[in-house]
């Protein structure tokens, strides 16, 4: 009785395709035909397999960064906005004080001590506060309308709010003077713009340079 010899399903001299490929019913080139590595990327090239993306292409940039995690980020800002705004430095009159000439109310109950004491100050920080939260809303819904997380809405947005913190809080500080402060807001405003702007090998380079360290070190 004859044994005649089957012949495989799928010989090696046949030519692999991407869908037998992905199915795994053929090993992969290397492993089938012993070709180099650079001849196994050539062929998957060839036959449209998409090799996998680098993730540092992105991961180190603005662009990298999850669109749900900087809405949760905005959410944040939003509600810390909003906190120091009714947070009023200084308070309230708790009473009305009467002048001693007249008798006449001179300040009412209720009324922000700052803005009859630090007319000036009380200004400048309920602008930051109204900015940092406008700021912060307007990328909550650049994020919501899936505009791209490097458009300027969301980038400048997230600039503003973040910078507007600070300004509020150094203007809630007593005994400092106001130019001053506006002097920090529009450098840190300039300093997150810079960063968010920068690839990460720019980004790594300028705070080492900022921050005066060695590479070596």
């Amino acid at each position: 009785m004859d044994h005649h010899q089957y012949p495989p399903m799928y010989p090696t001299s046949a030519p692999p395709t991407p869908t037998n490929m992905e199915a795994g019913l053929i090993p992969p080139f290397p492993a089938a035909h012993g070709l180099p590595v650079h001849h196994h990327h050539q062929q998957q090239q060839h036959l449209g397999v998409r090799a996998p993306a680098n993730r540092d292409d992105r991961s180190g940039g603005w662009a990298g960064n999850d669109p749900n995690t900087l809405l949760v980020v905005a959410t944040l800002l939003t509600a810390l906005a909003y906190l120091l705004g009714l947070s009023m430095p200084g308070g309230y009159w708790q009473q009305d004080i009467l002048s001693r000439a007249d008798g006449s109310v001179v300040y009412r109950a209720g009324d922000p001590i700052m803005r009859d004491l630090h007319r000036p100050r009380y200004w400048v920080f309920r602008a930051a506060s109204w900015v940092g939260v406008a700021s912060s809303m307007v990328m909550t819904l650049s994020l919501l309308v899936r505009m791209a997380v490097c458009s300027r809405h969301v980038v400048w947005s997230f600039a503003v709010a973040y910078s507007s913190l600070v300004l509020t809080f150094i203007v809630s500080q007593s005994r400092t003077h106001l130019s001053l402060d506006i002097g920090v807001w529009v450098a840190v405003l300039a300093l997150i713009g810079v960063i968010v702007n920068l690839n990460s090998e720019s980004r790594a380079r300028f705070i080492r340079a900022l921050c005066c360290c060695d590479r070596d070190n």
